[in-house]
């Protein structure tokens, strides 16, 4: 998986020691599975801690041992995720966790359980540093290990059908579906981002390390927005708002995929809100454009879920940490209004996305390619970097709902379109938008 690796004194070698026998609680039979263990593996803990080069990039590799008392997380284990933790902060390293693990060590106790504190608050420092953290679960990863290095994670990958989940297999509900605690279950439910088979891991997280990289850089100053992409369709401009409706909702528009595919020479995304759930009308990652890397949010024509809303928020959360400008493409008829949308808080995610636009320190970069529908659009549009397509519109409500409230007659719908200046060529005289894009 490494090109290369080291062991480095100072990157968790275990300094602790237990005073009496048997460990902090003196379990009857510890140092005995112990030393089994360390005979078994040739390790000394759970976990062992490296310096690795992955895809050119120098990394601190968290590789747990699940032979060694089921991976489980003991005081000496704290110590080494710590000291690998600091390592990476003192030298601004990505950290990648391949993670296999039962939980806390019950041989110790709540000093045991403690260590998810520790591993939590090295975590968080790591992240308020911009510096990157990937995890592999591999199986089983359950129990604390989940909860802190896995889930904690900024790029969450997994090994197909690993045990993924807070409960263990052996104190989980005996009605329980058992899919809802797979790698697959997972990604369905928007907890992880992709399921990655063993032959393609070494490859998927060099393309990832490559693409997050750490730039060093302050983001509200030395970050070049990202160039708005050329159009995909012809320059001519709609005559009528009715027009740029129609050329707008046509089905054969070019729509996000093509603008991803012709804008980046790579590309890995993300997927899910983190919260349970998943919007396949939006696509967040981050690609490589001209040897730099740009973070992408884009909607794909549909309206979009509250879900969509929290994984773009996350996205633009995401590359704010670590100083990539973002790029998104504008383009639903609106946020999604069903019973489920509501119950799923989309007013809530909708208002989250307004505030991750409104706050990143790095410049966003928008591009209307479609439908812009009221607030659902809005929501990804970049407050004074937005520009549009020549078959685009963007309105304050979708013309016939404008002529249903207005209590206005269906042939009254075309003359309702002109009447709210949809058009790019309005957006523009409007002040909305900042030019529109030619073909390139």
């Amino acid at each position: 998986m490494a090109d290369s690796y080291s062991e480095p004194d100072d990157l968790g070698t275990p300094s602790r020691t237990f005073s009496a026998p048997d460990g902090p609680l003196g379990w009857r039979g510890y140092d005995e599975a112990r030393a089994r263990a360390r005979e078994r593996t040739g390790e000394e803990e759970s976990v062992v801690t490296a310096l690795a080069t992955i895809g050119g990039r120098e990394t601190v590799v968290l590789s747990f041992e699940f032979r060694y008392l089921g991976g489980s997380l003991g005081e000496r284990t704290g110590d080494r995720l710590e000291a690998a933790y600091t390592h990476a902060r003192k030298h601004r390293l990505p950290v990648v966790s391949l993670i296999a693990t039962g939980g806390s060590r019950m041989q110790e106790g709540m000093r045991a359980l403690t260590q998810l504190q520790r591993v939590a608050r090295q975590s968080a420092l790591n992240r308020a540093a911009g510096l990157p953290q990937l995890a592999v679960l591999r199986d089983p990863t359950t129990g604390g290990g989940w909860a802190t290095l896995g889930a904690a994670a900024d790029v969450i990958l997994a090994l197909p059908g690993a045990q993924v989940g807070f409960a263990g297999s052996r104190v989980r509900p005996p009605d329980a579906d058992p899919s809802a605690y797979t790698a697959e279950g997972q990604l369905a439910a928007g907890q992880i981002d992709a399921v990655v088979a063993p032959d393609r891991l070494r490859a998927t997280l060099q393309r990832w390390l490559q693409l997050l990289g750490i730039s060093g850089k302050l983001p509200a100053t030395t970050v070049d927005p990202a160039p708005p992409p050329a159009a995909l369709s012809p320059s001519g401009l709609p005559e009528t708002g009715w027009d740029a409706v129609v050329r707008a909702r046509a089905s054969g528009r070019p729509r996000a995929e093509a603008y991803l595919r012709a804008y980046f020479d790579d590309r890995e995304e993300i997927s899910g809100d983190r919260c349970g759930g998943l919007d396949p009308g939006i696509r967040c990652g981050f690609g490589r454009r001209e040897g730099r890397t740009i973070a992408f949010a884009a909607q794909c024509g549909t309206a979009t879920r509250p879900a969509g809303f929290r994984t773009a928020a996350r996205l633009v959360r995401l590359a704010d940490r670590l100083g990539i400008p973002v790029l998104t493409l504008v383009d639903t008829p609106g946020a999604a209004n069903d019973p489920a949308a509501e119950h799923a808080g989309a007013g809530a995610a909708i208002a989250d996305t307004f505030a991750a636009l409104a706050t990143a320190r790095v410049p966003v970069t928008s591009l209307l390619i479609g439908e812009g529908g009221s607030g659902g659009a809005l929501a990804l549009a970049a407050p004074d970097r937005l520009w549009a397509t020549p078959d685009s519109y963007f309105s304050v409500i979708a013309p016939e709902l404008a002529a249903a409230i207005l209590k206005r007659d269906e042939t009254q719908i075309h003359s309702t379109a002109d009447q709210l200046r949809i058009r790019p060529q309005d957006l523009l005289e409007l002040g909305v938008i900042r030019g529109i894009v030619p073909p390139a």
